[in-house]
């Protein structure tokens, strides 16, 4: 159970680094009016676990932090994560409560 932890948390960690990343090289792009990366990349990195970086990168860079739409979805794979990532984990952990 331990070793699966480390490993949930190693895999936010990375991906919430990389999503983090994604947004400040968006809001540099943006105050250069320069390409931007798309939002569904954006909502995609936070569907696959990137939530708590695009949240920290959204505090950090005030970046989409105004579009009411990119938030309902921001907030919307937020909980889609969430729900799939606590019933794979209750149930591979507690299969027998199922």
């Amino acid at each position: 159970m331990v070793d699966s932890l480390l490993l949930l948390f190693f895999f936010y960690g990375s991906i919430s680094l990389v999503t983090f990343c994604f947004y400040g090289v968006d809001k540099s792009a943006a105050k250069r009016g320069k390409h931007r990366i798309r939002e569904s990349i954006l909502h995609l990195l936070s569907l696959f676990g990137g939530w708590f970086g695009a949240l920290l990168a959204q505090k950090v860079f005030r970046h989409k932090t105004k579009k009411r739409r990119f938030l309902v979805v921001f907030w919307l794979t937020v909980a889609v994560n969430v729900a799939v990532t606590g019933y794979g984990f209750y149930f591979s952990h507690f299969p027998n409560f199922g």
